[in-house]
């Protein structure tokens, strides 16, 4: 065939700039707004801001997910939530898991059995002092070499003690093995003998385990814990309990601590010839011991959001409020498109660049203005459909999906899901993501549903008010749900219970 010309007309569906510009700052977080907003004023003389950005409410995210409030809080109308986490375990219970007495190992991993654990033992000013000094810029490593030269030790001892100090990790353990750091310190020493400095790491590493805080320096979790109960001092509350039961905890953690940690009291009380009183007060000791002794030095980087939307009560029920604080205060510059009119003629080829530049500006105030107005509407649909929760909690949270939002509202399911991906919602019991609203749907006994978020409130509630002599078991708690309509298999229950890092029923036994 020979080519030819010919004319064609079709139909085609093409993004415009101004719409990519609109889906863009539609998922973006408040935060990635501010970054492109500043972006655009820098690139953009005919934009400016008329707010300061940094005058916005922060909100810190807590461990379960749960936002609360660490800054200026403009939004006197949202009470705080005065529950702590929402689906994490209670303050202070870490994992235990693997050989308690296996050099190296870290017991409290996050595939590990769930054991209660924390440090109440501790004076609260001991945790605001360490906060102080994280704050401050020192950390563990400067903590713990302040104290190796207050110490009258040889330069071989000293350099050695150095070393093991470096190698020490953010919860003050050592995973390093001898030969490595030995290796280390003869490489600083310069001619030292490695056999003689080799035979000198004991007494190193006991001198850098006498240091502040008790327990840094171990090389296992067993060691950890024993460590501070033979280094306890004077104002430690271990001076003030018996010291028979001081040895027994010494026992359990040096020997038992896996048993300890699977709550394995049957065999404890036959392998120790003990009672029931003195093996609940030797596990109450090993409780008051921390088995993260550096981690109050370590320098985490807090995450901190800004709520999007707070919902109050009003005269005409729950309302969802953009937050002020949040909203950029964009406008066009007024010298400038002055300029731009007066001299359009005079003005040439920069006259056509700066009027793309005017129009710009305009998209811009015009799509972050939708932005906003589409994050109102979807929030208000929210709070109409979730009534129940912001005046009962969770337990009344009703089945939600984002195709159910987008029907009421009219539009696609994919911008419901930009607009709920990184906003937040203040709200009497705290400030959630827009997503934690959306949850499947249960058959409950009479024909109805229930949400997936009502059922893990309820089986939270259930395990609260347990017998810790006598805990539940998934069976049991599905059994209970079954009670109150809500029909549940014991696999389900079992997966909202990982889900909220609630430990099995043998770790929840108490004696």
């Amino acid at each position: 065939m020979k080519p030819t010309l010919g004319l064609k007309l079709s139909q085609s569906l093409t993004l415009t700039p101004q719409l990519q510009q609109s889906i863009k700052l539609l998922q973006m977080s408040t935060l990635e707004l501010n970054e492109e907003i500043d972006r655009a004023l820098d690139d953009n003389p005919l934009l400016e801001r008329l707010d300061d950005p940094q005058g916005a409410m922060s909100i810190s995210v807590s461990g379960s997910g749960r936002l609360l409030e660490s800054g200026p809080a403009p939004m006197s109308d949202a009470k705080p939530g005065s529950e702590g986490s929402t689906d994490g375990p209670a303050s202070g219970e870490s994992n235990l898991g693997g050989d308690a007495g296996e050099p190296g190992t870290d017991l409290w991993g996050a595939d590990s059995a769930t054991m209660s654990w924390g440090n109440p033992g501790a004076p609260e000013d001991d945790d605001r002092e360490g906060q102080q000094l994280s704050d401050m810029g020192g950390g563990l490593r400067e903590h713990l070499l302040e104290q190796l030269a207050a110490t009258r030790v040889g330069a071989s001892d000293r350099v050695l003690a150095a070393v093991i100090i470096d190698a020490l990790d953010d919860n003050g353990y050592l995973l390093d093995e001898p030969e490595e750091l030995v290796d280390a310190a003869c490489a600083l020493l310069g001619e030292a003998d490695r056999i003689e400095v080799l035979d000198d790491f004991p007494a190193a590493l006991k001198l850098v385990q006498s240091f502040d805080p008790p327990g840094v320096g171990a090389r296992s979790a067993a060691e950890c814990l024993a460590l501070q109960i033979l280094h306890c001092d004077a104002k430690s509350p271990l001076r003030k309990q018996d010291r028979k039961l001081v040895q027994l905890a010494l026992h359990l953690v040096r020997n038992h601590l896996q048993a300890v940690a699977s709550r394995d009291f049957t065999r404890l009380r036959r392998l120790l010839r003990v009672d029931d009183e003195a093996l609940r007060a030797a596990v109450n000791i090993i409780k008051t011991l921390d088995p993260h002794p550096g981690s109050r030095w370590a320098s985490s980087a807090a995450s901190h959001v800004v709520p999007d939307v707070r919902v109050i009560k009003t005269r005409e029920g729950w309302q969802a409020q953009l937050n002020a604080s949040v909203m950029p205060k964009l406008a066009v510059n007024e010298a400038y498109a002055r300029v731009l009119k007066e001299q359009r003629g005079k003005l040439g080829e920069g006259g056509a660049a700066l009027s793309a530049r005017l129009q710009e500006a305009r998209w811009m105030i015009k799509n972050v203005e939708q932005r906003f107005d589409t994050i109102l509407r979807v929030s208000q649909a929210i709070v109409e459909r979730q009534k129940a929760f912001f005046t009962h909690g969770e337990v009344a949270m009703r089945p939600l999906v984002l195709r159910e939002i987008a029907d009421i509202l009219g539009l696609h399911e994919s911008t419901i899901s930009r607009v709920t991906t990184q906003k937040f919602m203040a709200t009497p019991f705290g400030t959630f993501e827009l997503k934690y609203f959306f949850g499947s749907s249960l058959a409950t006994e009479a024909g109805g549903t229930a949400s997936s978020t009502a059922i893990r409130a309820l089986i939270k509630q259930l395990i609260a008010a347990e017998n810790t002599n006598e805990p539940l078991s998934d069976s049991r708690i599905a059994e209970l749900l079954a009670e109150q309509g809500v029909v549940v298999a014991r696999r389900t229950v079992a997966k909202y219970r990982e889900a909220m890092k609630i430990a099995p029923v043998n770790l929840r036994k108490h004696l």
